[in-house]
């Protein structure tokens, strides 16, 4: 009997729309994937379904339905021939023996390879296979490897010989893999790659506009091979599997230039990798394709254009401050002005800048290189971030004597910036001689603009909630426009493609300064500052809600 299409026992099962499946399979064709896994990140169906479906396909019984008829203490017997790591390795664990046949759990129904193996070892007895979910096979998993393995997690495939390790990563199938995901990435619009290791299976996930998407899973087998080829490529230590290790790949895939910033770590079940992707070739820094209101824009312009002075940018990692400063400091470049940078790494490079890197392994750090950077006669410094007492006030110096000064602090708004100050020991007054402003910001995604439809569930209970029109009358806005995206091909089912800055902009005038001398106090600062015009990350967001560019659920996420 020819076995039915997965598609098909959603669509009559679940009532799954065929336009959802064949949506699914053109992002299946692009991206690859399993189609089950797209389905589950689209929202379109959930893991009990598939799981379902799966049966029924495969003609495998669930695990739930084989445990209510017999029961849930199980025997985990030995198996002749095959070690406990083998099983927890292929996500597969013996339940019980009884007669000719031996009940197995298993977790990934497409595993053939496993499946055959277990036929062919038990010879003449009969596998029976019952279908489990991740939980209960991390449950079932953990009991058995109490017994069979004294409780330690299984070390899955060690390799001691550098040797081996490096003719497996130079095999095609692994080249393949490894040069096909960083095509992958690049087609989807990826920042970041996570190669994750666990106990019974590794996977790949994309960050996509700031949120992370399963999009592969990887025998475990091949998890060692995969990642010694990552490491050869960003030139670490193959033999080293104790030890954080960093590095950099210059790539080029697709006629794109790549430059690939490469971290690994030990965890339990192995080593991971997260790879930062920064494409060189599509590198456009604009202050006016941020994100700025208008409003916000000439304010900010107003500040950058000070001779001198300390402008800060706040926010948590992976919040575009990087990206701001790069966009400053092109628009401030001119044949007039002398511009230096100190960062921690330089992340893209900019014509007509002198850019420098620290080496805090050879005394190279922020605070050394400022000192030697104002005998350079530099008109403007960017400072990657102040991490210490000692560098915020070099930079405090170098904004008192006639520059102008950009940098970075990892805090959640901008009044929080000047208490941050005051709390690594910088004195009051200096504060108040050299500060100018503070930009806090986040991302939010954008609306996809081929999907993105009229958001009907915008009641007026929203509106009154979060004070939409009245915030929106405050600033200026009239008609509101709510949209939301279904998913599609061109925002990959997620219904967003892009992102773009909401920004919290603080003016430290004569007021704010008088202010803080007198209080030393965040609360007292914002609440100055609110009642000076800062329009707040939340409101900001607001207002671009509002006008439909994103929705309220990425408002929510990110403030």
């Amino acid at each position: 009997m020819t076995k039915r299409l997965l598609g098909e026992i959603l669509v009559e099962r679940y009532g799954v729309a065929p336009a959802e499946i064949d949506k699914a399979l053109q992002f299946q064709k692009e991206y690859g994937g399993r189609i089950g896994t797209i389905l589950i990140n689209s929202g379109v169906i959930s893991e009990v379904q598939l799981l379902e479906a799966l049966s029924v396909q495969l003609q495998i019984p669930l695990f739930r339905e084989y445990a209510q008829e017999r029961r849930e203490s199980w025997e985990f017997p030995d198996v002749p021939d095959v070690a406990p790591s083998w099983f927890l390795e292929n996500g597969v664990v013996p339940l019980e023996q009884g007669g000719d046949k031996t009940v197995f759990a298993l977790v990934d129904p497409m595993n053939v390879f496993a499946a055959e193996t277990l036929r062919t070892v038990l010879d003449g007895r009969r596998a029976v296979l019952v279908l489990c979910s991740d939980k209960e096979f991390r449950d079932i998993s953990a009991a058995y490897r109490k017994i069979h393995v004294g409780g330690e997690a299984v070390l899955y495939y060690e390799i001691d010989e550098v040797e081996k390790l490096r003719d497996l990563a130079s095999e095609a199938p692994v080249i393949k893999f490894v040069t096909t995901m960083f095509s992958k990435a690049i087609d989807a619009r990826t920042s970041d790659i996570h190669v994750e290791v666990f106990e019974d299976n590794c996977r790949v996930r994309f960050r996509i506009d700031g949120v992370l998407n399963d999009m592969e899973f990887l025998p475990l087998a091949m998890h060692p091979a995969v990642l010694t080829r990552i490491k050869i490529l960003a030139g670490l230590d193959i033999a080293e599997k104790r030890l954080p290790q960093d590095g950099r790949i210059d790539l080029r895939v697709a006629s794109k230039e790549l430059d690939v910033r490469v971290a690994t770590f030990p965890t339990i079940y192995g080593e991971n990798a997260v790879m930062r992707l920064l494409e060189k070739t599509s590198l456009e820094f604009d202050l006016k394709k941020l994100g700025f209101e208008p409003d916000h824009l000439r304010l900010f312009e107003r500040l950058i254009r000070n001779p001198f002075g300390l402008i800060l940018i706040t926010g948590p990692t992976g919040s575009g401050k990087t990206t701001t400063l790069y966009s400053v400091i092109s628009k401030l470049n001119s044949k007039e002005k002398k511009i230096i940078t100190v960062e921690d790494p330089v992340e893209y490079q900019i014509r007509g800048i002198n850019q420098i890197q620290v080496k805090p392994a050879i005394g190279l750090t922020f605070a050394r290189m400022l000192r030697s950077i104002l005998r350079q006669d530099p008109d403007i410094i960017l400072v990657g971030e102040i991490r210490d007492k000692e560098t915020a006030e070099i930079a405090i110096h170098a904004a008192l004597t006639g520059h102008l000064v950009l940098s970075t602090l990892h805090t959640n708004d901008a009044p929080s910036a000047i208490t941050r100050l005051l709390d690594m020991g910088v004195d009051d007054f200096l504060i108040n001689s050299a500060l100018v402003g503070v930009l806090a910001q986040r991302l939010v995604r954008t609306v996809c603009p081929r999907c993105g439809r009229e958001d009907p569930s915008v009641g007026d209970d929203v509106r009154r909630e979060f004070r939409l029109d009245e915030i929106a009358g405050h600033y200026g806005l009239a008609g509101s426009r709510f949209r939301r995206g279904p998913g599609c091909d061109y925002c990959v089912g997620t219904g967003y493609r892009g992102r773009f800055g909401i920004f919290e902009l603080l003016d430290y005038d004569d007021a704010l300064k008088q202010t803080m001398l007198q209080h030393h106090n965040y609360q007292t600062l914002k609440e100055g500052a609110e009642r000076a015009g800062m329009r707040t990350l939340r409101e900001d967001a607001l207002l671009k809600f509002y006008v439909g560019t994103t929705t309220l659920d990425e408002v929510l996420r990110v403030t």
